[in-house]
């Protein structure tokens, strides 16, 4: 795995490439998730919840004051790699905080970590830090999205809406092990 995380591969995994027969999407075009700009800066308060290099759980977990559990709508395995597409949602209230593609190499994670993010239950971010797994974030790029019909639909919003978000890598062990696209809600 490259230490620079590749938008458009991670797009490829669920909207274009070889793997959209697999994931049985129809849609197969990176515009049905959304249309994506670089951007070296992004408006308050989405620079305090992307620009940074910590974990998205922990930071949306406290500018929302609430935990968040994940939902899995996607995933498969690849070789070494297991990819999914997420969304975060709080605890309490159910509002979609975030939208995410990650694709971990699983050679990289001892296996009762990898059963656990397996498992679907825990976000990716609580998972790493409960099992103290040495790891550290690396945001790399800042992203300005307008959304395309199936962002549109996981965030509960509409097509065209501007979005905001970010690539990082995490690095486990000094290893570039686990690529992000963490996309976040209308605040």
């Amino acid at each position: 795995m490259s230490s620079e995380v590749d938008l458009e591969s991670l797009l490829d995994e669920f909207y274009g490439g070889d793997l959209v027969e697999i994931a049985k999407d129809d849609q197969g075009s990176h515009l049905q998730l959304g249309t994506f700009d670089r951007v070296s800066d992004v408006p308050a308060p989405y620079d305090g919840l992307l620009n940074h290099h910590h974990h998205m759980t922990v930071t949306v977990e406290a500018f929302h004051k609430e935990k968040v559990n994940v939902s899995v709508h996607r995933h498969h395995i690849n070789g070494r790699h297991y990819t999914r597409e997420i969304t975060l949602v709080t605890e309490l209230s159910k509002r979609f905080v975030q939208y995410g593609i990650v694709r971990i190499d699983m050679s990289a994670l001892a296996d009762p970590v990898w059963k656990q993010i397996e498992s679907g239950e825990i976000p990716l971010g609580r998972v790493l830090i409960e099992n103290e797994v040495l790891r550290d974030v690396e945001m790399q790029q800042l992203w300005k999205i307008q959304a395309g019909p199936c962002l549109a639909e996981k965030l509960h919003s509409v097509i065209g809406e501007t979005f905001y978000g970010r690539t990082a890598m995490i690095h486990c062990d000094g290893n570039p092990a686990i690529e992000l696209l963490e996309i976040v809600s209308k605040v």
